[in-house]
């Protein structure tokens, strides 16, 4: 299949902030008294949306300790060290291919829209993409609904797109929107977890070409 739009994830999918996340949740454990750290791998295993749910898996209190508080605290760290996070194996190779085969590519994501597009903007990546959708705040709710009035504005078949991300968020948005879903295994969530949505599951998006070649 060769789909006519692209719906990109981005933390996880296209930007590598993983490890970055990782440290920035177990900071914030830390500086609020609580004794749990994660590592890579339970990391995987808790991460999820939204955000204020796998905060609560973390083990959060929100009696002692607000989720909108906590989210501020998070974020006044996570931003300005994800400056310094790259792209996910195969992630610019794989929007270059995108772009040469005439495939519309759009990201839809979770975080801020000015985030979204300042992160976009510093790594020179905003040729590649028609919109960049993303959210009034900065609490990570979801994107369903985003998802949503997107496609019915635009007037896109949905049959005819795929959504590409790294988390079962990932696929149920694709699957309330109607479109197709492929997951990698290289993001926030562990391929155990990815597996269980019974969509294709790749390891890095170098492998994303051939998959889409085979739904």
């Amino acid at each position: 299949m060769k789909p006519s739009l692209l719906i990109w994830d981005w933390n996880g999918t296209l930007l590598d902030d993983v490890a970055l996340c990782n440290q920035c949740l177990n900071d914030l454990l830390a500086g609020h008294g609580y004794a749990q750290r994660y590592d890579a791998a339970a990391y995987k295993e808790i991460f999820g949306f939204p955000i204020q749910d796998y905060y609560l898996r973390a083990g959060f209190d929100f009696s002692r300790h607000p989720y909108e508080e906590l989210a501020e605290v998070y974020m006044a760290q996570y931003l300005p060290a994800a400056e310094g996070c790259g792209l996910c194996p195969g992630a610019r190779e794989t929007l270059e291919w995108a772009k040469e085969t005439g495939i519309r590519q759009v990201i839809l994501s979770a975080s801020q829209l000015p985030i979204l597009r300042r992160q976009v903007e510093e790594r020179s990546l905003s040729g590649f993409f028609d919109e960049l959708l993303g959210q009034s705040d900065i609490y990570a709710r979801g994107k369903k609904e985003t998802g949503l009035s997107y496609l019915k504005e635009s007037g896109i078949d949905p049959a005819s797109a795929v959504l590409v991300g790294d988390t079962l968020h990932d696929f149920e948005v694709a699957r309330a929107m109607g479109t197709g879903c492929v997951l990698c295994a290289a993001g926030h969530q562990s391929r155990a977890r990815l597996e269980a949505a019974g969509v294709p599951v790749i390891g890095t998006l170098a492998e994303l070409p051939a998959c889409l070649e085979q739904l």
